[in-house]
């Protein structure tokens, strides 16, 4: 394929799903809902062919490093809209670009009666357009570029449901929170054109040795320049893949629909920091302060979060938290030095936690937009395709042998096992933790899902069973407009849950299809990719890792093929462990069901500790949110009543009223008055000439 040609591809990838959300936002009342849907598709099906037509070129030795035009020229720095085509950028333009697709299909049958069927899709092309943006960057300038679109696009489509309170306050509290991490994110980059002279990748990978030393004088300490470059510029990621404690946005952003859940939360925008950090290895490989801080806050996420959804009853929030769950996992393997592992289960994810979202959306739709998991069971019986590809997303979760998901979470384990960065030990035993735990709540939303007693159609059925008489939190919140859908935004539905007599049904197949579709990657891909993705040369351009960091060497050592590692595993710890979480969950939830309230209530304490969230929502809205109420509050009882308008404006007032009261006292018309007056001034001015 030739240079023209390639570059011309390179314009379309981002450019396709650009025309189509340009084409839906201004021109969808015109083109109606069948043009609407058919155009955007089609562009984003276009934007797929040229990435699998580009993946090929990278596969062939095609790298492209080059500006498209410069943006502007500012003190000697220029700001370049260019890209970099590498095996990196075109593995992630592949899972963007095919998950959207399959999201976009999806949506036609999900949104079909909405009102803003139109505006949908257009939010959603925007949205895969900012993220191509991002993956596809030489420099530091278009990354933030896409780093806010995405931020921007994720805001607008999480409180798409304007109308509903809670969606309004889910998008702000996410806009906010990254607002938190893109701060550090835009302090970082503004070191690197600091002490780099430059914003091209290129050429701050070049000069990343020369720089590994510099240090900052900072109130008596010496900073290493390098190391709050790598700590800040993870901030921002911490916001964006929300890490611990910058996760709060990611659960309540289920308010928006369920098709914008796959695509933020399984390939795109929370994927977006694993890349950057990933594409940044030049840098954080001469920095293992940088590394222990990414592992450490990786493993706290990974296994708290986990603990978080074993007791959630929305169903999108439990696969939420196994979302925070997983991006812990891979922040770990990022720690460890293992990137392409990082990136391997960032694939392997989106595939898998796509179809799990959009399975879950299947459920919703079949249950007329319940979403609580304690008024379902039985569906099996119902929604036979939907069962089957969710128990496929289910297993590849877990980590069962054979499927995607088994062979990304065991090498990041294996590699976590191996590192020797500080924290590692810790790392080891939150990810090994985290395997029960992912396998229990998991199979937990499934079982109670898809098996035992059919508990759909009965009047406030989860309030019968005293194992399910505490409603958590967001159970309350969910209740409060109970499904997926806002009554004023949604005509075919006025009420939610399924009526007595009432059964599921199987969703249509513009639904089912994207989940087969996702499903087969979901069981398969990780057999066959992991042998060239992670023990050959397939990132070896696009990766640095330092030769001080030999965890990937080592691990290419001990791996025999990935039937063998399957072979392996059966005598590992992990896979047990993820067996007696499934186990643990069918015990507790189809046999014993009593034995969870009595756990519950036996530990009281714990599970209040977990329905708050670890107090974290609590904590900002007193500190942050009540602070900037105080502080706003003082200053407008001081500043603006007391020092502006009470010593400013009407001090100033009263002060020139008080000088022209004593002032006019000397402006009587008297002649004598004035004669006087003019004496004692000449006596004064007389006297200080004397003295003076």
């Amino acid at each position: 394929m030739d240079t023209q040609t390639l570059q011309t591809l390179y314009l379309i990838v981002p450019g396709a799903p650009l025309l189509g959300a340009i084409l839906a936002g201004l021109f969808g009342k015109f083109l109606g809902r069948t043009w609407t849907h058919r155009i955007t598709v089609a562009m984003v099906g276009v934007s797929l062919f040229a990435a699998i037509q580009i993946f090929r070129s990278v596969l062939e030795g095609h790298v492209f490093d080059g500006a498209v035009y410069t943006w502007l020229t500012s003190g000697g720095t220029s700001f370049h809209v260019g890209f970099l085509i590498d095996r990196l950028t075109a593995t992630m333009m592949l899972v963007v670009t095919s998950v959207s697709l399959m999201v976009h299909i999806y949506t036609i049958g999900y949104m079909k009666d909405d009102a803003g069927y139109q505006r949908f899709f257009s939010y959603i092309s925007l949205f895969t357009f900012s993220m191509l943006m991002l993956v596809m960057a030489n420099n530091f300038m278009q990354l933030f570029f896409g780093w806010e679109a995405v931020g921007l696009v994720s805001y607008l489509l999480i409180g798409f449901w304007f109308n509903r309170p809670t969606a309004i306050y889910a998008n702000l509290k996410a806009f906010l929170v990254n607002r938190v991490g893109d701060f550090g994110f835009i302090l970082g980059i503004a070191l690197v054109l600091m002490v780099f002279g430059s914003l091209n990748y290129a050429d701050v990978f070049a000069k990343v040795a020369e720089h590994a030393n510099d240090v900052a004088p900072i109130a008596g300490m010496q900073v290493n320049l390098l190391t709050a470059i790598c700590i800040l510029l993870f901030i921002g990621a911490m916001g964006k893949s929300a890490q611990f404690p910058l996760h709060v946005w990611l659960p309540d952003s289920m308010e928006g629909p369920t098709p914008i859940s796959a695509l933020i939360h399984a390939a795109t925008m929370v994927t977006a920091g694993i890349f950057m950090v990933t594409r940044m290895s030049p840098m954080f490989e001469l920095s293992d302060t940088a590394l222990s801080f990414v592992m450490i806050i990786g493993a706290i996420t990974a296994l708290f979060m986990g603990f978080l959804g074993i007791i959630q009853n929305d169903i999108k929030r439990v696969i939420a938290y196994s979302t925070l769950s997983q991006l812990g996992y891979m922040t770990v393997a990022l720690g460890a030095s293992a990137y392409p592992i990082a990136i391997f289960h960032l694939m392997t994810h989106a595939f898998f936690k796509a179809l799990l979202f959009l399975g879950a959306g299947s459920v919703i739709m079949g249950m007329h937009h319940d979403q609580d998991i304690r008024n379902m069971g039985g569906l099996r019986k119902y929604m036979k395709i939907t069962w089957i590809t969710s128990l496929i997303g289910s297993l590849a979760l877990i980590g069962t042998p054979f499927f995607s998901g088994f062979y990304s979470k065991d090498s990041i384990i294996e590699a976590v096992e191996m590192s020797h960065t500080t924290g590692h030990t810790f790392a080891y035993i939150a990810v090994l933790a985290g395997v029960f735990v992912t396998a229990f709540y998991s199979f937990r939303m499934y079982f109670l899902v898809f098996h035992g007693e059919e508990r759909f159609g009965k009047a406030a059925a989860h309030d019968a069973s005293p194992a399910k008489a505490h409603a958590t939190h967001d159970d309350q919140h969910t209740a409060a407009h109970h499904g997926d859908h806002d009554d004023e935004e949604v005509s075919h539905d006025h009420h939610h849950g399924l009526s007595v007599g009432e059964k599921p049904h199987e969703s249509p197949w513009v639904v089912t299809l994207p989940l087969v579709l996702l499903a087969i990657p979901s069981a398969l891909i990780g057999y066959f990719a992991i042998e060239p993705m992670l023990f050959g040369d397939f990132f070896k351009e696009a990766i640095y890792i330092g030769q001080n960091h030999h965890v990937m060497h080592e691990m290419e050592e001990e791996f025999h093929g990935a039937f063998a590692m399957t072979l392996h595993a059966l005598t590992s710890v992990p896979l047990w462990l993820a067996a007696a979480g499934v186990f643990s969950s069918w015990f507790f939830y189809m046999k014993r069901p009593d034995i969870p309230a009595a756990i519950q209530k036996r530990l009281q304490w714990i599970y209040t500790v977990l329905d708050n969230k670890y107090y974290f929502d609590r904590f900002n809205d007193w500190f942050f949110a009540g602070g900037a109420r105080g502080a706003s509050s003082f200053l407008g009882k001081f500043g603006d009543k007391i020092l502006i308008d009470g010593v400013l404006v009407n001090g100033s007032a009263n002060l020139v009223g008080k000088i022209s009261s004593v002032v006019r006292r000397f402006q009587s018309g008297y002649i004598y008055h004035y004669a006087f007056t003019m004496i004692t001034g000449v006596f004064i001015l007389l006297t200080i000439r004397e003295w003076f």
